[in-house]
């Protein structure tokens, strides 16, 4: 079951089939440990809709009050670009160190109003010189603690600015909008598989510009795990979104650039599509 946030209100896909749901409070409707149960129940009472229609309604991002966190170096490739970037600064060896570490990397990343969905415009900093976009399963997590949904983060960073001192990391990370989510929460009985595929494509000018996949597979850190050290000592009454880190990273020197087209393919997700200001 897709969810999906819109201008028309809160919109429910199942297979081919689109309903208009009666509920308009997205985050009561989300935050519920009995999601799927909840929506299947919702989806044989709504209106149906055509896929017409639903192509015609804005795309929201699927987050109203929720904060968005993110993790760090949950995959070998992403440990190796932050040491790369930080080995000048004589950071590098605090990302080989958290790898192998019993606590994962958590951060803060965006509010709500910092956040836009698929279609919408994200930023790349004007103090920063290497900037890459870090396409991300995302979990959403009730308030109780419990993974209910799966959604596309793109987390943009500044590895320029990362790069000079680990403890700048807030800056690299956290900005006008600095983080793209979409384009629906995908709701499930179970975990996505290990070997479902993100991939990432960057077009410039007509033209693929990069282009890399990898399978959650290659991630070190279980999505549990993450979500457990989040709930620790933090309480999210609205729930929250999780960005579990990234496996595909562009080498050095490719930064990103204004008009730039990010697009990033989670399977059976869909794709958010984020435009570059």
């Amino acid at each position: 079951m897709k969810l999906y946030r819109t201008s028309a209100g809160i919109v429910l896909q199942k297979d081919e089939q689109i309903r208009l749901s009666t509920h308009t409070n997205w985050d009561a409707y989300i935050n519920r440990d009995d999601l799927l149960a909840q929506a299947e129940t919702d989806f044989a009472d709504a209106r149906p809709q055509t896929a017409h229609w639903l192509s015609q309604q804005t795309m929201l991002a699927p987050i109203q009050s929720q904060e968005v966190w993110a993790s760090g170096v949950t995959y070998l490739r992403s440990r190796d670009a932050r040491m790369e970037e930080s080995r000048q600064a004589g950071g590098d060896t605090f990302y080989d160190k958290v790898y192998d570490a019993e606590r994962p990397e958590l951060f803060f990343k965006a509010t709500a109003r910092r956040t836009v969905g698929t279609n919408g415009h994200v930023r790349i900093r004007q103090d920063s010189t290497w900037d890459v976009p870090e396409p991300e399963l995302t979990l959403f997590i009730t308030a109780s603690g419990r993974i209910v949904a799966y959604t596309i983060g793109n987390d943009m960073s500044s590895r320029s600015i990362e790069g000079e001192n680990p403890l700048y990391l807030p800056q690299a990370k956290t900005y006008e909008k600095c983080a793209g989510l979409g384009p629906c929460l995908y709701v499930s009985e179970t975990p996505l598989p290990p070997d479902t595929p993100i991939s990432l494509r960057i077009n410039r000018g007509g033209a693929a510009a990069f282009e890399g996949t990898i399978t959650l597979s290659q991630m070190k850190r279980q999505l549990t795990e993450l979500a457990g050290y989040l709930f620790r000592e933090c309480e999210f009454p609205h729930g929250c979104f999780l960005m579990t880190g990234t496996g595909i990273v562009p080498d050095h020197p490719f930064t990103l650039q204004s008009g730039d087209e990010i697009l990033i393919t989670i399977e059976p997700i869909g794709t958010l599509r984020n435009l570059v200001e």
